[in-house]
């Protein structure tokens, strides 16, 4: 069984029995679920959704079946095709739609796909929200109008260039010192939509690229999560180009990776923190990761005079935290960034724009500029518990456990420790605690992994 179904969206793999996997039928269902929510919130009006995909092989398939039904349930349509999920998010406000779908499964392979549900906001659905789309659909509480109140399409329009230039207007992006500083860069878009949207913007920034993997056909190159091991041929490709970077982008370009002039990783959880120190460069206030991001990114906005804030796992939370706190900048340690001088969702082409631009006034190398960052490491692992432990008692008793240390339990149990962190989260399908630990070294994370996991393993001894 791969349909996953969450308030973030409904995410499976094509094909199969509907309910198990992501079928038509399934398409149709949760399409229907979400434009009775929107009809439930927006009163007795004429509401338009915005709808855009990814460039994986079954988008113009689950496209065609979300329009249709979207239309059959009394909506019109904006189309703009293949569009990366942060121009859906301001597609959204722009047109000044009623909400949005975005058809992406994100770093999932290319058998994956999936409907991420939007506001007219243009930002992910809250928990009360999701929850009430997840009801609807389970209950089938959904009516169709009859043949004189069908919604149709439109528009079938691309909204990359306003997307782009709304980034180029930002007035932290310095166009005239990213062109003088004569960058070449290396963009491996995985053959999905950043392959069209990357290489447009850093061409309008004066920037000499050269195209990895950006042909826009669904042929992942490579496993599309832009993580260090996925990403060898870039590491290559850079320092034998002579590139002064490398831009690692995922499937819908919330995600953003950078590949230094040497070939070795910037580090995805880097890319927030070395955003984040441009902007509080210029403009003082609060920032925000979840629990699970660098405590890098606390560092670098103390230096700066400023507050940090941690919020739940998940870009819905990081997103309400930032609004609670009024954050100037925030993301989550993946490579997302969020600039609310724009819009409140991840978007790699403003983390593009920022970094070239922090990097052009620094007049450094990518290389040299990571190293005026502290040094982390975060090790992700994993303890597989039998079905009848309790984890929520286990995460409790663990908390109690470390009560002497600075605990943070609003998403699992986080321990600060003075010189490192482990962040305890269980599994929302599986018996199973989910362990991120962070120290100045490879070593000392697994170590303290370890550690945390023999104390787990004697909770549930003892």
């Amino acid at each position: 069984m791969t349909l996953i179904k969450s308030i973030s969206g409904i995410r499976g793999t094509i094909g199969g029995q509907p309910g198990d996997n992501l079928t038509p039928i399934d398409l149709a269902k949760f399409t229907s679920a979400y434009a009775q929510w929107l009809k439930e919130t927006s009163g007795d009006k004429r509401l338009t959704v915005v709808v855009g995909r990814d460039a994986r092989l079954s988008g113009e398939m689950a496209a065609s079946i979300v329009e249709g039904t979207l239309c059959g349930c009394g909506i019109d349509v904006i189309d703009i095709g293949l569009a990366t999920t942060p121009t859906v998010e301001v597609a959204v406000t722009g047109r000044r739609a009623d909400g949005g779908i975005i058809l992406t499964a994100s770093h999932n392979p290319k058998q994956w796909n999936a409907l991420k549900l939007l506001n007219a906001r243009g930002e992910f659905l809250n928990d009360a929200e999701g929850k009430r789309v997840l009801a609807i659909a389970a209950s089938d509480g959904y009516t169709f109008p009859d043949v004189d109140r069908i919604g149709h399409v439109l528009d079938r329009t691309s909204y990359d260039k306003t997307h782009i230039d709304r980034v180029l207007a930002l007035k932290l992006v310095d166009r005239d010192a990213i062109r003088a500083a004569r960058f070449k860069v290396v963009v491996d878009a995985v053959n999905s939509v950043g392959g069209v949207v990357i290489p447009a913007l850093l061409r309008e920034l004066g920037v000499e690229v050269v195209e990895l993997n950006c042909a826009p056909d669904g042929h992942f190159a490579h496993n599309p999560e832009p993580i260090p091991a996925n990403l060898t041929e870039i590491s290559a490709r850079v320092p034998a180009e002579k590139a002064d970077l490398g831009i690692v982008v995922d499937p819908d370009v919330d995600r953003l990776a950078l590949v230094c002039e040497d070939g070795t990783m910037f580090g995805e959880e880097y890319t927030l923190v070395a955003v984040a120190d441009y902007v509080l460069s210029h403009t003082k206030g609060a920032t925000v990761s979840n629990l699970s991001s660098s405590r890098a990114l606390r560092d670098v906005t103390e230096r700066h005079g400023c507050r940090y804030y941690a919020a739940a796992v998940g870009e819905v939370n990081v997103v309400t935290k930032m609004k609670e706190v009024g954050a100037v900048i925030g993301g989550e340690g993946n490579g997302g960034v969020i600039y609310p001088e724009i819009h409140y969702g991840r978007d790699a082409l403003v983390g593009v724009a920022l970094f070239l631009t922090h990097l052009a006034r620094k007049g450094m190398s990518a290389s040299a500029l990571r190293a005026t960052y502290p040094p982390y490491y975060i090790s992700k692992n994993k303890i597989e518990l039998t079905p009848e432990i309790d984890v929520d008692d286990v995460l409790r008793r663990m908390k109690a456990k470390y009560a002497h240390e600075q605990v943070n339990d609003i998403d699992g149990v986080k321990i600060d420790f003075p010189t490192e962190w482990v962040h305890l989260r269980k599994s929302n399908t599986e018996p199973i605690i989910r362990i991120y630990s962070e120290s100045r070294d490879e070593a000392a994370a697994d170590a303290l992994a370890e550690k945390i996991i023999a104390d787990i393993r004697s909770v549930i001894a003892g």
